[in-house]
This record gives structure tokens, sequence and C-alpha cells, in this order.
């Protein structure tokens, strides 16, 4: 299903989750006066539109289900609703969409932003406002290094993923040239530094270039061709890598065009086409929930939840993110505040369904693991982490 029907069902069950929570049963301990459970919130941050929107979708989708269960179990004094602000994906709408979050009393913590770009903006609003926000997806490698004292994230830095995929076209694909082309933004520039250096690192010949997204390749892939490179590896969004794919194709290269997980969504496939679109490599520091199964109990409750859609590219992340709040709220039950959710993020240790939740003293989170896909006859495949691919 396209994009825009998607938005629609999206917002329709924003209100849903809204009406359920006013609804939510009584009596217990964190009972008020009225007879009703205490509600806390939980901030969303991400794209809801845009061209990228489809991984902001995926990831409040993930939220979502998360939510729902834990409001369908009934067992804790309290109960949750999600208040979600659109970044659109671009650093300067972060800052409006964090204080729309930061303005709401009772919004607890916040899972997001989802991109890099507009979590540099916002987390000096959440550390000043000491609002915990968790980000399922936001990789660049400097997020933990600014000095925010309320940020943590369940995926690896793309120092991690830039050295993994770095490892797979030297060992794997056994390219000795290499285009790397970035989108200058945040995510794009930290990701192709971190592959550069480690493609440099192991002799292999990189040639760079930084380009704003626009709507027509043709000329970056007649540079690219020039070059000769034996693979291309663009560190950007999945609406500019279709372009760039199908430019590609049209001037008849013929080696190997991967990208990093902010390509890896199932609309590369249709903005492309399946048969541009056909050998394509994405790298990623998630794995696929759905072909997983240890989440087979994640993916049927995220279908019941969304209509039957399949999560995608950072649901689980979302997920486990939402299930590391509540595991903090749980322990606080019914008078949780900010800071006593900030700070006991620090001791979440708990069994996700994309990795162990624990994090280290910086919030970044322990597990590691760089998966490769590939879209074959208009899926896309997980081919199995880099460091089996990589493997003599």
């Amino acid at each position: 299903m396209g994009a825009p029907s998607r938005r629609l069902r999206l917002l329709a069950t924003t209100a849903a989750v809204a009406a359920v929570v006013a609804a939510a049963g009584c009596g217990g301990d964190g009972d008020d006066a009225s007879g009703a459970k205490k509600a806390y919130a939980i901030g969303f941050q991400g794209p809801l539109s845009g061209e990228n929107q489809q991984l902001g979708i995926n990831a409040y989708n993930g939220m979502l289900t998360a939510v729902e269960a834990f409001n369908r179990s009934g067992a804790q004094p309290f109960t949750l609703r999600i208040v979600a602000s659109d970044d659109q994906g671009v650093p300067e709408q972060g800052p409006t969409a964090a204080q729309k979050l930061i303005d709401v009393p009772d919004v607890i913590a916040v899972v997001g932003p989802v991109f890099s770009g507009p979590a540099k903006s916002s987390e000096p609003l959440y550390s000043q406002a000491g609002l915990l926000s968790v980000s399922p997806s936001a990789t660049s490698p400097q997020l933990t290094d600014l000095g925010f004292t309320s940020f943590y994230r369940v995926i690896s830095p793309d120092t991690v993923q830039g050295a993994a995929a770095a490892d797979y076209l030297a060992k794997a694909l056994k390219a000795n040239r290499v285009f790397s082309l970035d989108d200058r933004s945040d995510y794009g520039v930290g990701l192709s530094a971190s592959l550069e250096k480690a493609l440099r690192d192991q002799g292999v010949t990189v040639v760079h270039d930084g380009l704003n997204p626009t709507k027509d390749y043709t000329s970056e892939a007649t540079k690219i061709i020039a070059a000769g490179p034996d693979a291309v590896y663009y560190s950007g969004y999945y609406a500019e890598f279709a372009l760039l794919v199908k430019a590609l194709r049209g001037k008849g290269y013929d080696g190997e065009i991967l990208a990093g997980d902010g390509s890896n969504d199932d609309q590369l496939i249709r903005q492309a086409g399946a048969r541009t679109a056909e050998g394509v490599l994405l790298t990623c520091a998630c794995g696929d929930a759905n072909s997983d199964p240890r989440a087979a109990s994640f993916v049927a409750e995220f279908k019941r939840v969304n209509s039957g859609v399949r999560p995608g590219t950072y649901s689980g992340e979302a997920y486990d993110a939402t299930q590391a709040i509540i595991s903090v709220l749980t322990r606080n039950g019914a008078t949780a505040t900010r800071t006593s959710v900030r700070e006991g993020l620090r001791a979440v240790d708990i069994p996700g369904v994309t990795k162990r939740i624990k994090f280290d003293e910086r919030g970044e989170v322990s597990d590691s693991t760089v998966y490769v896909y590939e879209i074959r006859d208009g899926q896309r495949v997980v081919l199995g982490p880099t460091s089996t691919l990589t493997k003599p």
C-alpha cells in the first residue's frame, strides 16, 4: 500500500490509542480520586510526512504495537498514550517538533528522533528540559559525543555500520575501487566518512562525492561511471537512492550498487521499480523481524495492531525503545517523573526483539550486528550478518 493511504490509517490509529487510554480500566493503587488510572504519554518524533516518511511510519507503528499491547494487558496502575510530532525528517523542523512534545506536561519520555539531522537539532532542547529521548534509528556517530544528557539509541552508530560495510565490500565483493556518495545530511556524511576510512584502511581506493538531494542524477551517474568503480555505495535515504539507481542502470553501469540503512525500505523497490532495483545491496545494523523465528510473536502482534501490515525497517527498534521506557515506568509505577525515567534508563537490561537492550555510559546499545540485504524478485532478502558473509 502506498504512503498516502498509510498516512491516513496512521492518524486514525493515533486517535484510537487516545480513546483506548481514556476508557482504560479503573481500580488499583494508581487510581486517582475519580477512579481512573494514571495516564502517561510517550512522545514520538520522526518523519510522518515528506519523501522519506515511510521510515518514520515504520517506527511509529512499532511504538504503537508496544503501547497497545501494554494497555491491553492492564497489568500496571497506569495507562499509556502516544503524542506524535512530525519533523518531516529535516533538521530545521527538529526543534519545533521537539518543543511540542516538551510542552505536553504528561509526556514522560520520547521515542525518537528517527533521523540523525533532526536528532542533532532537537537534543539540546530535550537535554535542557530533562526529557529522555530514545532513538530507534539515528545513527550519526557524533550524537553521543555532543554532550546531550538525555539521549540514548537502540541502534549502533555508523562507525559500526561503515566498518562492517567496508569489510563486506573488500572481502565479500572483492571491490578494489569504490565510489562513495553521500547526500550531505548529518546521517549521510557520518556514514560515508566511516565507510571511507575503513575502506582505505583495507587498501581499497575510494572516490568521494557529496550531492544534495536532487530529482535528476543523470550527470552524477555519468561522473560515477567515468571514475570506473567496482561498486557504488550511497549514504542517504531511499527516495534519492531510487533515483540514483535508475540513473546508474539507465547509463549502463554494471557494477555493484549498495546503500546504507536509510535506503533499506520497500519504498526503494516501489520507487525504483523491481526490475531496476534487482540486485541492489543494502546494509543495516538491523535484522528483519519477519524472517527471525525469535520475533514471531512480535510480528503477529504488529500485524494485528497495524491491519495486517508487516514490520518494516526500524519497526522492531522502535518497539524495543518503547519497551525500554515501559520497563522503567513499570519500576516507577504511578509515581514516575521525567527525571526518574531519564535516570532509570541507565539500568535497563531487557531482551528485545532486535537485540538485548542494554546501554553503556554514553547511551549506546551494546549489540552491534550489521546485516546485508539484497533485492531479489521485488523483495528485500536478508543475506546474513557481515561477520558471516566475510568469512574466508
